[in-house]
C-alpha cells in the first residue's frame, strides 16, 4: 500500500500492557468509527506494513487500545511504538456540503467573492494555530485561513472553493 493512497489515522503513543497491547492516539473527531477495524497500516521507514487487529476498544476519549496479531510482548510492542498508523483513503466516510478532508481539496481553485479567482490549492498547512489554504497564484504563494466564516461554498463537481476574505488579505501577498 502506498502512503499516497492512505490517510493518517493516528500514532501509537504508548504500551498498555506487558502482553503487547498498545494505545493509538487517533487524529479524528469521531473515534467510535474506528473500533471495528480488521487491520491498519503501520509505518516503518518508507513502508506501510499491514497489522491485523485481534481486539480493540476506545480508551480515554480519542484513543484506541489495540491488541495486534503477532504482537504479544513488551519488546514486540516497543518495535512499533511512536509509529504512524494509516488506513486506505477508500475507508473515509464521504463528506457532503461545505465539509471536506484536507487531502480532498488539493488542486481545487479558490475564488474570492471580492477579489475573483485567487489560484489553486497546493497544500494545507495544518501546523499553524489554525489550518491555512496554501494557494499558488502564478508563482506567488497566498495563505488563506480555513475559517468557517470565510468558506462560502465547496463545489466538488467543479473543484472550486468559494471564499469571502477580509479586504486586503489577498493583496498582502501580491
Amino acid at each position: 500500500m502506498r502512503k499516497e493512497d492512505c490517510f493518517y489515522l493516528g500514532r501509537i503513543v504508548t504500551k498498555y500492557s506487558f502482553k503487547g497491547e498498545v494505545v493509538i492516539k487517533l487524529d479524528t473527531d469521531e473515534p467510535e468509527l474506528y473500533t471495528e477495524m480488521e487491520s491498519v497500516y503501520v509505518e516503518f521507514g518508507a513502508n506501510l506494513v499491514p497489522f491485523f487487529i485481534e481486539k480493540s476498544s476506545l480508551h480515554k476519549g480519542n484513543q484506541l487500545r489495540v491488541q495486534f496479531e503477532d504482537v504479544y510482548s513488551e519488546e514486540e510492542a516497543d518495535a512499533i511504538l511512536k509509529s504512524s498508523v494509516y488506513l486506505p483513503s477508500t475507508m473515509l466516510p464521504e463528506l457532503t456540503g461545505d465539509k471536506f478532508y484536507f487531502h480532498e481539496v488539493i488542486g481545487f481553485t479558490v475564488v474570492d467573492a471580492n477579489f475573483g479567482e485567487v489560484g489553486q490549492i497546493v497544500h494545507i498547512n495544518d501546523k499553524a494555530a489554525q489550518p491555512l489554504f496554501e494557494i499558488d497564484r502564478e508563482g506567488s504563494e497566498i495563505f488563506i485561513p480555513m475559517v468557517d466564516d470565510f468558506i462560502k461554498k465547496v463545489d466538488r463537481e467543479n473543484k472550486r472553493i468559494e471564499v469571502e476574505t477580509p479586504d486586503g488579505l489577498i493583496e498582502l501577498y501580491l
